[in-house]
């Protein structure tokens, strides 16, 4: 093959399907056949033009598993056949003084991959080799793509503090992310409580790990945890900075509300529910590739699985529709490699 398919983004909501040449990976790169990509919330900033040069093309999607079929120069840790995986950091390089103090999360020259670099809307991606992540056997390409994003965002998120085991540990937001959170709160050993709008999703949070449900919609979350005792950590997954700004006020003293979802709105936090309590508001990036493969083998080891609609990648337009609208359950799959 001299050439290979990918959707680009161009404009706002644009998604067009083109041919391309294949060539050599550069040095300090590979390039992989893609198995499988994700469909996740942040491909946005790709589709929707939230980026410098919304006209310059631009491939989207960073939950991609493949397998290496070429190495550029200076690659010595992979070869061809090797099965990988490449999430939304696609590398760091090793030099800014983030990396020098082996903070790889928040390093300066960081690639994100479908958001600065081309992602995995294609049948063939290239990725700095610092990236990539090993795939175990036991996943399918299609369990394994959201576990490079959406797992690896959430199993981070639940270690960001020295939470003991049997803690109440909440998590608001039942989707993409909330799924894999509440299958995570429950292997490592939590009180799992799962926050969400409405009645319809008890269900399936009791199924994937909650002891305990709050409906928002009829229940005050922060008495509710307060009743409960007090969470002693709360994962918001939800894209709302107003649903989560009461979260604080049922923490226990203190206690750490940690944001993974991306919302458009501010957080408003009243400086007294911090201060008397001692409780305290972060943030969670991601984690980096050696965290990831911590992260399937922990998903292995629990027999943790994304639950996935999977779609042809011809569809991948009708996928990221699909994502976008909120009816998924729970993460879109674009199966490329069929």
């Amino acid at each position: 093959m001299s050439t290979y398919r990918a959707f680009e983004a161009t404009g706002v909501h644009q998604l067009r399907l083109v041919e391309r040449e294949l060539v050599e990976p550069a040095p300090g790169h590979v390039r992989l056949r893609v198995e499988a990509c994700g469909v996740c919330h942040t491909d946005v900033l790709a589709v929707e033009g939230l980026r410098a040069d919304p006209a310059q093309p631009l491939v989207p999607g960073h939950e991609v598993v493949g397998v290496i079929d070429a190495v550029g120069a200076g690659v010595t840790a992979w070869q061809p056949g090797d099965r990988v995986g490449v999430g939304f950091l696609g590398g760091q390089c090793w030099e800014c003084e983030p990396c020098r103090r082996g903070d790889f999360v928040n390093c300066l020259g960081q690639q994100q991959t479908g958001t600065t670099v081309d992602g995995g809307y294609a049948e063939v991606v290239y990725a700095r080799s610092s990236g990539l992540v090993r795939i175990p056997d036991g996943l399918t390409a299609a369990e394994a793509a959201p576990l490079l994003c959406a797992g690896l965002t959430t199993f981070m998120a639940l270690q960001q503090d020295s939470t003991r085991a049997g803690s109440l540990v909440a998590v608001q937001g039942i989707g993409g992310l909330g799924h894999l959170a509440l299958q995570y709160a429950r292997s490592l050993g939590h009180r799992v409580v799962a926050i969400a709008r409405g009645s319809e999703k008890e269900k399936q949070a009791r199924e994937m790990g909650a002891h305990e449900y709050i409906n928002s919609t009829d229940q005050d979350p922060a008495a509710a945890l307060r009743d409960l005792g007090g969470a002693a950590l709360i994962v918001a997954t939800a894209a709302s900075g107003a649903a989560m700004s009461p979260l604080v006020g049922g923490l226990a003293p203190g206690g750490k509300l940690v944001v993974v979802g991306a919302a458009p709105d501010p957080i408003t936090v009243s400086t007294a529910d911090l201060i008397f309590g001692t409780r305290t508001l972060a943030g969670s990036l991601t984690g980096s590739p050696i965290q990831n493969e911590d992260n399937l083998a922990f998903v292995l080891a629990h027999g943790i699985r994304p639950a996935v609609e999977v779609l042809p990648f011809e569809q991948a337009m009708d996928g990221y529709e699909r994502m976008l609208s909120g009816k998924a359950r729970f993460r879109v799959v674009l199966d490329v490699a069929a």
